[in-house]
């Protein structure tokens, strides 16, 4: 384990070498609450969801099993966002997710299929 003063010195000597305009960024978040050794978060090309598979896995699939009919970019498009936005737990696409599955058992259940 890595000692508090030689990480802190680590810390300074990483924000010496800086531009002075980088310092400025990190100074205006606050020096004190910046971290130059936190671990970078996943790209979200290799986030995965709940099933293990990536939103390009997923929107692959989609369109595989749709039909044989081709597809728009429009329609491609709007696969991938919702896609991304139901992977990232974005409310948007959650609201937009529940209504589309509420609205299909409406149109169901009052014989619109």
């Amino acid at each position: 384990m890595e000692d508090g003063k030689d990480a802190k010195a680590r810390k300074q000597a990483i924000f010496d070498c800086m531009s002075p305009r980088n310092r400025k960024h990190i100074l205006k978040k606050g020096f004190d609450k910046w971290d130059p050794f936190e671990e970078p978060k996943d790209p979200i090309d290799i986030r995965k969801d709940k099933s293990k598979r990536t939103t390009q896995q997923l929107v692959r699939e989609f369109l595989q099993v749709r039909s044989d009919e081709p597809c728009s970019n429009a329609y491609s498009g709007g696969v991938l966002e919702i896609c991304l936005g139901i992977v990232n737990s974005d409310d948007r696409y959650i609201g937009m997710f529940e209504f589309s599955r509420w609205y299909h058992d409406l149109l169901k259940r009052e014989g619109h299929e």
